[in-house]
């Protein structure tokens, strides 16, 4: 968000995460969870016990029925969301996935519905690189925040348990852009506080 201030965008995301606690939307899936926008509705869900699950997301209200998505994902689904980050009429889904383990790391499967309403594509979430991923040790949070994707997560200085990060906070703001195969996830801004 180019004229956002941080901690304007900061308490956007806290409310979000907030809000997602209580949000049959947002919190953890109790198979299945649905979440609808634009008419058109996404039924998620998981199988399975341990790390290794399997995700399947189907979707109604389309033209015409949709193959449901399947697929293998490492650890377990902590929320979901549906919003049009390009504000193209055509709804995303996001599903955010949360790694077993103390570090609890995070992750993002997501797909854009196409024009004329009869498939889907992949979202690619890139791997955190350079100054955003120093300090980083999983405990990632997501939200939709406007127009955005926002991950935020505690950044861990040398020496730091696992339970005490002492170097802030830092917040990635991510906007939905076209790939070349697939839909990308830029990210735009990078906020430290």
């Amino acid at each position: 968000m180019p004229h956002s201030h941080p901690r304007r965008l900061g308490c956007a995301l806290a409310a979000a995460l907030a809000i997602g606690a209580a949000s049959p939307a947002l919190a953890a899936p109790a198979n299945p969870t649905r979440a609808s926008l634009q008419g058109v509705t996404f039924t998620v869900s998981s199988q399975g016990e341990g790390s290794v699950r399997q995700l399947t997301i189907t979707t109604s209200g389309t033209p015409r029925a949709l193959a449901p998505i399947r697929q293998e994902i490492l650890g377990s689904v902590s929320g979901v969301e549906v919003a049009d980050l390009d504000a193209n009429g055509l709804p995303e889904v996001y599903v955010f996935i949360t790694s077993a383990g103390s570090g609890s790391y995070g992750a993002v499967e997501a797909w854009a519905l196409n024009k004329g309403r009869r498939s889907l594509s992949p979202i690619h979430l890139p791997e955190l690189s350079g100054p955003a991923a120093q300090g980083y040790q999983g405990h990632d949070a997501f939200a939709v925040v406007e127009l955005n994707l926002a991950r935020r997560f505690p950044i861990y200085r040398p020496g730091d348990s696992n339970a005490k990060p002492t170097g802030g906070t830092r917040q990635i703001s991510y906007k939905l852009v076209p790939g070349e195969a697939s839909w990308q996830l830029k990210p735009v801004r990078v906020d430290t506080y």
